[in-house]
């Protein structure tokens, strides 16, 4: 395993991380405990979750990923051994959508952050955290797969709280020792730019050390205005969606619907359209057959490519079965030649971005 310095925290994590939104729907507690074991054992040492997982988000299963993951903590005493990442679920855009998390009271203020990191806290059997992170913008702004900025949005609500209020707010977690870094998740350049901005007019105010936002090779998006922050802010990517929930593996290609995949549909998470437009299609096959010739598993070229990249600081790996996971850590082992590299180039060049 290599290891990459999470910001300027001060830690080391994995550069594979272990997410975990499907605990709860497609895996049950035994699997998660399963793959946490795996993984701690092949040198992973982040793990990711949060308070909305498993999603899609129920009312029914909500809370499940968190409650797993404390079992398992609970079970093997090995809280030292990871790097533990959670999230608070951010305001809804549709109207009662998240109202099983809190009575729909999912505001960035001080109260509301309180009481969602004790929930946390208690399901995952721990009394801190290394890295807690604002799930979405609490904003109208551009993510989950929204090309076009939202210049209307109805649902922007005035009295929203800012970022230096809602770091504010966070500086407080810090402060009490049940937090220590704060990160933000699904951000925009404008975010993560007024973020450092507050931070720096405050030595109270906690600096972000992490964003959490898609990355692939159907997803390069963050290169645009994101990239630059790593390089000059030390603002690490921990990518999410590496393998674009496995479309990147090319079992869907073709218009396969495997037993028990993300995407079938008869899964929890078949409504995530974005990955099934014909230009994605004809992505994702170029760069399959780029790694068949290259001698490579699908999904470890894919990891590879992202692991590579200067700015990820720990690309997450969602994996529904142990098989998976043990070819998807293997990817770390993988160096992508120059000649792999500029095939890559050509196939982005021509096919760009068509599931950001």
């Amino acid at each position: 395993m290599k290891y990459r310095p999470l910001g300027d925290s001060g830690i080391q994590v994995s550069a594979i991380g272990l997410g975990s939104m499907t605990w709860g729907h497609q895996n049950n507690e035994s699997d998660a405990h399963a793959q946490l074991d795996y993984a701690l054992s092949q040198g992973i040492t982040l793990v990711d979750t949060a308070e909305m997982y498993p999603t899609p988000s129920r009312a029914d299963t909500h809370g499940s990923t968190e409650r797993f993951i404390g079992t398992w903590l609970a079970k093997t005493g090995r809280r030292k051994d990871i790097v533990l990442a959670s999230k608070i679920a951010g305001p809804s855009r549709q109207p009662g959508h998240m109202a099983h998390i809190r009575g729909g009271k999912t505001r960035f203020d001080l109260d509301t952050l309180r009481t969602a990191l004790d929930g946390s806290l208690e399901r995952l059997q721990t009394d801190y955290l290394d890295l807690y992170q604002l799930h979405w913008p609490a904003r109208a702004t551009n993510f989950f797969g929204l090309r076009d900025y939202p210049w209307e949005d109805k649902a922007e609500k005035s009295e929203s709280e800012s970022i230096a209020e809602t770091l504010a707010a966070l500086a407080e977690l810090v402060k009490s020792g049940r937090v220590r870094h704060v990160g933000i998740s699904n951000e925009t350049p404008w975010g993560l730019a007024e973020f450092l901005k507050q931070a720096e007019k405050s030595t109270d105010l906690p600096r972000i050390v992490s964003i959490q936002n898609p990355y692939s090779l159907l997803n390069r998006t963050f290169e645009s205005g994101l990239a630059e922050f790593s390089h000059r802010e030390r603002i690490g990517l921990l990518a999410y969606s590496p393998l674009a929930f496995g479309v990147l593996t090319g079992k869907y290609l073709g218009g396969a619907q495997p037993k028990g995949a993300r995407l079938s549909a008869s899964s929890p998470y078949s409504r995530f359209a974005r990955y099934a437009s014909p230009e994605a299609e004809e992505a994702v096959r170029a760069y399959v057959e780029l790694a068949r010739a290259s001698g490579l598993p699908p999904a470890q070229l894919a990891l590879a490519f992202v692991i590579s990249r200067p700015f990820v600081t720990s690309a997450l790996l969602g994996a529904t079965s142990l098989a998976q996971l043990r070819e998807d850590i293997a990817s770390i082992d993988q160096t992508l030649d120059a000649e792999t590299l500029d095939a890559i180039a050509t196939i982005h060049k021509r096919l760009p971005n068509p599931s950001p």
